[in-house]
């Protein structure tokens, strides 16, 4: 696991190293390093939180380009859900000489096309939100991965539930028949967070003495118009017997509050999503969601942001960032309720 002494050491180390190696050469040197072109790659432009890692990202750059001199160029695309789209841009970073790539792929079992061209061009990779299938990370020593553990982000989204029935089980149970009857907002069938994300949310408020009950679930792809969508259905077909939805994403979460709203549901139904987006902890605060789990996204974007130019100034990345078996970096998480944004 890290250590939070690495994550705070971050910024500081890394830039006073980049501003040895700057400061090491002299202005007239051929080789002189005056800039670095780091490729970002997403999955989905739109998408709230990936958003708001694109932009952290754009502020470490700035940062750094003020505590060093080198000059960071971003190249950022958007291939809005298609891989080919995706591995088109990629192809384009390398032609354009990029030191090193950051890919949230859109295929997460794709990633071997990303890597190929990658290493013919010799651009490290640093594989962020959608981890690629461990056989294609240990293809290359200059892959990463950085990102969130979904079991972790699983089991504190169902520890706020926990908490909440030890405290009031009517506060969940509220028809008062001894069980919690809930649904499901799953993202994507094939990606791994997800998987991990429904099982142990669920497992959790099992292991926790919750009496649970499913009623159905579905796939809305992390979206809150297709959640939104999905939720309108089950209250028409389940009247009065929805009692908890549990969502793998804020999105999704607060399209099932939309639904609700819409429903003019008077019964204070529990909603719970993960990631912790400004647009999710807005619901927070204002009791459209009951809890969710925030992820640390400074954090996220230091580690990306320094793992990239570290490699694009040939510097030990190891020396700089404390990775899980050389190659993986899990980010801080914590549970959320309106209390703790009080």
């Amino acid at each position: 696991m890290k250590k939070t002494y690495a994550v705070l050491a971050l910024t500081a180390v890394s830039f006073a190293a980049a501003a040895l190696v700057w400061q090491s050469r002299t202005q007239n040197r051929e080789d002189e390093i005056k800039e670095i072109r780091i490729g970002i790659a997403l999955y989905r432009g739109n998408d709230p939180f990936i958003n708001s890692l694109r932009s952290r990202l754009e502020d470490k750059a700035k940062e750094y380009e003020q505590a060093t001199g080198i000059r960071v160029v971003l190249d950022t695309a958007d291939p809005k859900g298609n891989q080919n789209t995706q591995n088109s841009q990629v192809e384009r970073f390398l032609s354009l000489g990029c030191d090193a790539l950051c890919v949230n792929m859109v295929d997460r079992s794709a990633a071997s096309y990303v890597i190929n061209k990658a290493m013919d061009a010799d651009a490290p990779v640093i594989f962020f939100n959608r981890e690629p299938v461990e056989e294609d990370m240990k293809r290359w020593e200059r892959l990463y991965y950085v990102g969130e553990n979904a079991r972790e982000s699983a089991v504190l989204q169902g520890g706020i539930l926990v908490s909440a029935w030890r405290e009031d089980p009517r506060s969940l149970d509220l028809n008062g028949d001894g069980r919690v009857s809930y649904v499901l907002l799953e993202g994507e069938s094939s990606h791994q967070d997800s998987l991990i994300r429904t099982e142990w949310s669920v497992q959790t408020l099992k292991d926790g003495g919750v009496p649970i009950e499913r009623l159905t679930g579905g796939i809305a792809n992390w979206d809150r118009s297709q959640a939104s969508a999905l939720m309108g259905q089950w209250l028409e077909e389940f009247p009065g017997e929805i009692e908890l939805v549990i969502c793998n994403n804020d999105e999704m979460a607060l399209g099932a509050a939309d639904a609700l709203e819409r429903a003019e549901e008077d019964r204070p139904v529990r909603i719970v999503g993960i990631d912790g987006t400004p647009q999710g902890l807005e619901g927070v605060k204002k009791g459209k969601l009951f809890g969710t789990v925030r992820c640390d996204i400074g954090e996220y974007a230091e580690v990306i942001f320094a793992i990239a130019a570290a490699e694009a100034l040939g510097q030990d990345v190891h020396g700089q960032v404390e990775l899980m078996n050389g190659i993986y970096y899990e980010c801080g998480q914590e549970a959320v309720t309106a209390e703790d944004l009080k």
